[in-house]
C-alpha cells in the first residue's frame, strides 16, 4: 500500500524514530513490495498553501513512480521551525531521509560531518542550462552536494497610497533616497522602511542586503574568519540605527521575524520593505489592494543587490539507495517539473531553458530582479555566526552598543567558534 505524504511535526525525537523506520534503509516498510527501492524525501514547504502542497507532491509522487516502476517514493512534508537541529539529530544516529531540501547555507555543514553525497553526475548533460550562480551556491570545494530545484529572488515593494500620502512621487530606490524620506513619511503618519530585528529572524531577509549593499562580507575571503565588523559593516548598521532612531523604522521591528501578514507592512504602518518575495507581494495586495502594490529592483548603496536563493535537493551520504535516489533528483530538474514547482511556489526557475512565463506584473519585476540575487557566502559556521551576529545587531538598535562596538563584539564571538572548528 502507498504510504504518500504525511505531516511530520513531532519533537527532534520523533523525527529520529520516523526517520529510523522509513528511511535509508530501502526496505520495503509499510508499503511498497520487496523488489522496490524506498526513497524517503524530506520536504520543507515551498508551496505555502498545505492543501495546495500536498496536491502538487502527491501528483509528483505518481508521475516519478509511473516512470520508474522499482522505485516506491515517498514524500513527507516538514516544517520549516528547528529544521537544523532536527537533520543534525537525524545524521548524528545514522538516519534521515534518502533525500532532502536545502538551503546553499546549510549545505557546508552537512558536508563536514560527512552526511552528504556529491551529486554532480546528476547535472552532467544539463549543468550548462542552469544559472551559474544557482550551482555555484549549492558546491563546496567545487562539487555539487545538491541540485536545484527552484530559485528565490527578494526585492522591494511599496504602498503606492502611502508614497502619494507623503508627496513622494518617486519610490526611494537608494539609500540616500530612504533617508530623504523619512521626514516626509513620518509627516504623514508612517514609517518609511519594513525591518524584522527578532533574534528568529534571517539575517539574509534584513542586515546581510544591506551589508553587500555597503560592499561589505559577511566572512574573509578564507573563511577563516569573519569581515562583517569592517567599514562597510559599520555603515550598513549606522544607517539601520539612523532609520530606527528617526523613525524610519517601526518599532514593532525589534519582535518582527520576517513576517509580513499582521505586522507593520501588511498592516500598512510602514511604506515599503526591501527582502520581500512575491509572495508577500501578494499577501499585501489582499490587505492594501492590488492596485497600490508597487514591486522594484532591489535596493542600491555601493551596490544594488538582493537576497535570492536557490533550493537544492540532496542525498544523504548514508541511503542504501543512492541511485534510486540520484533518479528523483534528475526528474526534479528536468524543464517540466522545474517550471511546474516554481509555477506552484511563486518562486523562480534556475534553468535558463526553462523560464517561468510571468503571470502578471508583479512576476516579471521579479522575475527582473533575479539579475541582482546574491544567495550569500558558504560556511559551516554560517548559521551559528547569524545568531551571534543578530543579539548583537538588537543591542545597537535599542542604544545599548554603537555599530562599532556591537560588530566587534560578535566578531571576536565568531571568530572564536571559527577557530575552534578548524
Amino acid at each position: 500500500m502507498k504510504v504518500g505524504i504525511s505531516r511530520v511535526v513531532g519533537s527532534v525525537a520523533a523525527v529520529a524514530v520516523v526517520a529510523g523506520l522509513s528511511a535509508c534503509g530501502g526496505s520495503s516498510g509499510s508499503g511498497g513490495s520487496s523488489d522496490q527501492a524506498v526513497v524517503t524525501v524530506w520536504m520543507y514547504p515551498v508551496i505555502a498553501d498545505e492543501k495546495a502542497a500536498t496536491t502538487y507532491w502527491t501528483q509528483i509522487e505518481k508521475d516519478f513512480e509511473a516512470a520508474n516502476a522499482g522505485i516506491d517514493l515517498r514524500i513527507e512534508q516538514q516544517p520549516w521551525a528547528n529544521r537544523d537541529q532536527k537533520l543534525a539529530t537525524a545524521f548524528s544516529g545514522g538516519k534521515g531521509p534518502d533525500v532532502l531540501l536545502l538551503g546553499p547555507d546549510q549545505i557546508p555543514q552537512f558536508v563536514t560531518s560527512g552526511s552528504l553525497e556529491p551529486v554532480d553526475k546528476v547535472l552532467d548533460a544539463d549543468k550548462d542550462k542552469f544559472l551559474p550562480g544557482a550551482l555555484d551556491a549549492l558546491k563546496v570545494d567545487g562539487k555539487l552536494y545538491a541540485v536545484p530545484i527552484y530559485h528565490t529572488v527578494t526585492t522591494t515593494v511599496y504602498n503606492k497610497k502611502l508614497l502619494a500620502k507623503a508627496g513622494i512621487t518617486k519610490p526611494p530606490e537608494t539609500w540616500d533616497e530612504i533617508k530623504a524620506a523619512v521626514p516626509k513619511f513620518k509627516q504623514a503618519g508612517v514609517a518609511t522602511l519594513d525591518y524584522s530585528a527578532s533574534p528568529e529572524a534571517s539575517l539574509n531577509l534584513s542586515f546581510y542586503p544591506l551589508l553587500w549593499q555597503a560592499g561589505g562580507k559577511v566572512f574573509a575571503d578564507d573563511g577563516k574568519s569573519v569581515a562583517f565588523n569592517q567599514a562597510p559593516g559599520v555603515e550598513a548598521l549606522t544607517f539601520l540605527k539612523g532609520l530606527y532612531d528617526d523613525g524610519g523604522i517601526p518599532k514593532s521591528a525589534l519582535s518582527n521575524a520576517n513576517v509580513v501578514a499582521d505586522q507593520a507592512l501588511g498592516k500598512q504602518q510602514v511604506a515599503m520593505g526591501f527582502t520581500n518575495t512575491l509572495i508577500d507581494a501578494k499577501t499585501v495586495a489582499a490587505s492594501w489592494g492590488a492596485a497600490n502594490v508597487v514591486v522594484g529592483a532591489p535596493l542600491e548603496n555601493k551596490k544594488r543587490v538582493g537576497f535570492g536563493l536557490p533550493g537544492g535537493l540532496a542525498v544523504n551520504a548514508g541511503s542504501k539507495n543512492v541511485d534510486a535516489a540520484e533518479e528523483f533528483l534528475g526528474f526534479m530538474t528536468q524543464p517540466k517539473q522545474e517550471i511546474s514547482l516554481a509555477t506552484a511556489s511563486n518562486f523562480l526557475s534556475p534553468r535558463t531553458d526553462a523560464p517561468v512565463p510571468a503571470a502578471d506584473e508583479q512576476a516579471k519585476k521579479f522575475e527582473e530582479a533575479l539579475q541582482y540575487a546574491y544567495s550569500g557566502e558558504v560556511n559551516p559556521a554560517a548559521r551559528q555566526v547569524m545568531t551571534l551576529l543578530s543579539v548583537e545587531i538588537q543591542a545597537v538598535l535599542t542604544g545599548k552598543k554603537t555599530p562599532q562596538e556591537a560588530l566587534d563584539a560578535a566578531a571576536k564571538q565568531s571568530n572564536d567558534l571559527l577557530s575552534r572548528q578548524r
